[in-house]
């Protein structure tokens, strides 16, 4: 007669009867239910930490990308000499043609648009209050493509106002106390030319759209201004100071580097999305490996539990042991009994973790914003963090390289004190019953 397969149904109803049954029978330890409520929160932190820490990363770089370009094409500055003096000063390198170069650039396989931009540096002040600010001159076109500032949730007023006006940060609304229709006053230091050298330009525009982009140094610094206001009013008549440049694909933007340097010509320079938060985002991924290494020590030692239990299992098991030995069992049989036992364990408790750690990243929300109410809003600071929620999103690779390591340990630590059940001696185990 030949011997039945390994893992048979006979083998997965007997490890089944002795979890099933009660303490003083010989059955499941208090250990093993530790083992298994351990697994569990361990697992359940596991992907909770996963998808907290790439809702965080998604939301971070979102925020960057729905308000920023992907890359900046700029010019070098140049250094020219004073004939009369012979002082050499540097001058800010500007673009004359940047109609000519946006649309060379916008050739370019995989860039999907290019914008011509000014940029300044003013002084923002209303209502006895000042904030310094970064205003960006930009057609109204370019401005209503940038998703993170037209949002109609989180914005305020009216775009198709934005010829006659200025758009500002959230930030700067609340700290200047101005709103849709308000005035505010920007002194931008490099001003009007007169006789007497250049003096400071202050002028009063009209408050058309209040944005939140969902960074707190963008809402609170960040100006939008028409293009063509911008050049007479940082002087810039005729000229640009950049050119933003969005490609298909914002993670791989390394890659139009030197073709954007090669057709924008001698003195071009290139700066990135990745050059100016690739430090950050490099520190988050190190902090992901990180923590998947600490917590998958603590699925360890929490399956560590499983052979403490199964050890006890065992010893309670041990005249069982001896009966089906002599009815014919073998050690493999014997092993794989006690090993289902112990994988039982391990995946109950993953099970549950993955039911617990989804419903912990699916609510992460709403328990950050419960914990702040309760915290007076210490729980999260958007002007430590820079966005404004704490975001979860579950990727099934998180989810599966958790299931699979909790699932792994659970079988490795379960193998030795199957083998020492399977080792047992009959005889020995049977002699004073």
């Amino acid at each position: 007669m030949p011997s039945p397969a390994p893992f048979s149904r006979y083998e997965f109803m007997i490890a089944w009867r002795y979890l099933r049954a009660r303490r003083a029978e010989g059955g499941v330890s208090v250990m093993t239910w530790i083992s298994l409520v351990g697994i569990a929160l361990g697992v359940m932190a596991l992907i909770a930490t996963l998808a907290v820490r790439a809702g965080f990363r998604a939301e971070f770089v979102d925020t960057i990308l729905g308000a920023n370009a992907h890359s900046t094409v700029y010019m070098a500055p140049q250094r020219v000499e004073n004939e009369f003096t012979d002082d050499v000063y540097v001058v800010p390198g500007r673009i004359a043609d940047y109609d000519a170069m946006a649309a060379t650039l916008a050739q370019i396989p995989g860039v999907t648009r290019t914008a011509p931009v000014i940029r300044g540096q003013v002084m923002a002040t209303a209502n006895d209050s000042s904030n310094v600010a970064e205003v960006f001159g930009v057609t109204l076109d370019e401005l209503e493509k940038m998703s993170r500032i037209v949002d109609p949730r989180t914005s305020v007023g009216s775009l198709q106002d934005f010829d006659r006006g200025i758009a500002i940060g959230s930030g700067i609304a609340r700290e200047l106390a101005v709103g849709v229709g308000d005035k505010v006053r920007l002194i931008a230091p490099e001003g009007a030319r007169t006789a007497f050298g250049t003096t400071p330009r202050v002028t009063a525009y009209e408050v058309v759209y209040v944005f939140s982009a969902g960074r707190y140094d963008i809402d609170r610094t960040r100006i939008y201004m028409p293009m063509a206001e911008a050049q007479s009013y940082f002087n810039r008549e005729g000229v640009a100071d950049e050119i933003e440049v969005f490609v298909s694909d914002p993670e791989r933007v390394d890659d139009w580097t030197l073709p954007l340097l090669q057709a924008a010509g001698p003195g071009a320079q290139v700066w990135n999305w990745r050059d100016a938060s690739g430090s950050f985002l490099s520190a988050l991924d190190m902090e992901d490996d990180v923590m998947f290494v600490i917590l998958s020590v603590l699925v360890l030692i929490a399956s560590m539990n499983i052979t403490s239990g199964l050890i006890m299992l065992v010893k309670n098991k041990g005249r069982d042991i001896g009966i089906l030995r002599t009815m014919g069992l073998t050690e493999g049989a014997v092993l794989r009994v006690f090993f289902l036992c112990g994988a039982f364990t391990g995946v109950l408790g993953t099970l549950a973790g993955v039911v617990l750690g989804v419903a912990l990243a699916l609510n992460v929300d709403s328990i950050m914003a419960g914990l702040n109410a309760l915290t007076g809003g210490g729980a999260w600071q958007p002007e430590v963090r820079g966005i404004y929620r704490l975001p979860a999103e579950l990727r099934a690779w998180d989810i599966a390289r958790a299931v699979g390591l909790s699932l792994a340990l659970s079988f490795i630590v379960t193998i030795f004190p199957a083998r020492r059940a399977a080792r047992m001696n009959p005889v020995e185990a049977l002699r004073y019953e």
